[in-house]
């Protein structure tokens, strides 16, 4: 199995501090946010390389970082060729670019977006969606309150945890579990990528793929447990940011820096 990281954004919500530092190489506790994700990827078994797929903006930053990177799972950086937030290919345009530009055909595949901050174990997500056999599988966290659900992809399960319904953004919530951008795709379902994108569906948001490849194929909810964060807003960065300070035993912040 290879995972890809999707890194390839340009954060506008949180410029000015994302004009010259990606949000993935944005620092938690004065360790860049992308060194806690590799950790809990590198940790499964299966995992042969990390592909960490970005923009030419930031490309020589994420080598960087990949170098200074000590741990026993390869990281490969790669560069879609974008360079502003205008050409961007999308997060599904990038799991595409990167199955072409690795040859990871045939690969099973765990896709995470690089801005996520978690503290559950992908290793106990791997044996879930293993024992389901035949299917792909999407994390799935309840929010608890449907006004938050609105600002992400609202899921219902069955009694197997098989996905029945699954949409982007909903204006009525019909829930509040909702996806998270932590997949765990077989490697027949991965290809079907070009598929979405020869329809001319949107290359951008991951979870469309995932509202248009559950009709078709097995697709399994997992239920994370522990706390999750999309850090999409200063506010949630500056609580990955005290999280991690606190379990080092840093003193809280009140506003988020780029200093230590």
């Amino acid at each position: 199995m290879n995972a890809i990281v999707l890194a390839a954004g340009y954060a506008t919500r949180l410029r000015p501090l994302t004009e010259h530092v990606a949000k993935p190489l944005l620092p938690l506790a004065g360790r860049p946010m992308l060194s806690y994700l590799y950790e809990k990827i590198a940790a499964v078994e299966e995992i042969d390389a990390v592909h960490v797929v970005t923009n030419s903006r930031f490309a020589a930053d994420f080598r960087s970082w990949a170098g200074e990177v000590s741990g026993k799972v390869p990281i490969v950086v790669h560069d879609d060729g974008t360079s502003t937030n205008d050409d961007r290919l999308g997060a599904v345009g990038d799991i595409r670019f990167v199955l072409d530009a690795a040859g990871l055909d045939g690969e099973d595949l765990l896709v995470v977006a690089g801005d996520n901050f978690f503290d559950f174990d992908i290793g106990e997500y791997v044996e879930f969606w293993r024992a389901k056999g035949d299917g792909s599988c999407i994390g799935v966290h309840d929010v608890g309150d449907p006004e938050l659900a609105k600002e992400y992809a609202v899921v219902e399960l069955d009694g197997d945890d098989r996905v029945t319904f699954f949409v982007e953004k909903p204006e009525a919530p019909t829930s509040t579990l909702t996806a998270i951008a932590v997949y765990l795709y077989r490697a027949e379902h991965a290809a079907l990528v070009r598929d979405y994108l020869a329809e001319g569906n949107s290359p951008d948001q991951p979870g469309r793929y995932v509202a248009w490849l559950y009709p078709k194929v097995p697709v399994f909810g997992y239920r994370f447990p522990g706390n999750w964060l999309d850090i999409g807003n200063r506010e949630q960065l500056l609580a990955a940011d005290n999280r991690m300070r606190a379990e080092q035993g840093l003193p809280e912040r009140t506003e988020y820096s780029l200093e230590n």
